[in-house]
């Protein structure tokens, strides 16, 4: 237990909190919400229900918190990179390599927990679904944000919507166990794709 946890009566917490949402993440990212039951929660953590519940309210609020750990951990895109790209179509490159990279390591579990978080769910968990909806929005838009030296508003924000969906497969093929030289021949035919509409428009970039 680390120093000064407290739980919300003021008592220290009977485990360390910090640790309960990154074996909770590992749960969730491997098995999804639905696929993850209390006492599988209770049991990794080496807590009883009571105080699972005092922590974090429900096991909602766990699914959350370890949300935000993986978006800290693991979520980030290297956008700066990408900004720092000579073209549109290296820019484009670069993204999907580090996604690539990202969802096929040997040392974590395949996919993305917030691409393919959620996407279907019992309709008593639909505020978790909208929560990871929003999330996979805000990352398209970061995405698009990235793209802008490169493009119009209108063209980074289509771009975004277009390569937010590849990552979003390029996560489910991970997690089904494509291999990452499968994956990488996506991201080569996708920015094959960008240079022939650019040099059709007349674009050197």
């Amino acid at each position: 237990m680390k120093p000064n946890e407290k739980s919300r009566g003021g008592r220290p917490w009977s485990f360390d909190r910090d640790e309960a949402v990154e074996t909770a993440m590992r749960l969730f990212w491997r098995s999804g919400y639905e696929g993850v039951s209390i006492g599988d929660l209770t049991k990794e953590i080496g807590v009883a229900p009571p105080s699972l519940y005092a922590a974090f309210g429900s096991k909602a609020g766990l699914y959350r918190e370890a949300l935000d750990r993986y978006e800290e951990k693991f979520g980030s895109l290297d956008l700066c990179s990408v900004e720092k790209a000579p073209s549109l179509a290296e820019a484009v490159r670069t993204l999907l390599k580090g996604a690539v990279r990202a969802v096929t390591r040997p040392d974590r579990d395949g996919g993305c927990m917030i691409s393919s978080g959620m996407i279907a769910c019992h309709p008593d968990h639909a505020a978790l679904a909208r929560d990871a909806a929003a999330r996979r929005d805000a990352m398209r838009e970061r995405i698009a944000m990235a793209l802008a030296p490169f493009a119009t508003k209108g063209e980074a924000r289509r771009l975004g919507r277009y390569l937010s969906a590849v990552l979003q497969g390029i996560s489910i093929q991970a997690r089904d166990g494509a291999a990452p030289i499968e994956l990488q021949e996506i991201v080569e035919d996708v920015v094959s794709g960008i240079e022939a509409r650019l040099h059709r428009d007349g674009r050197r970039r």
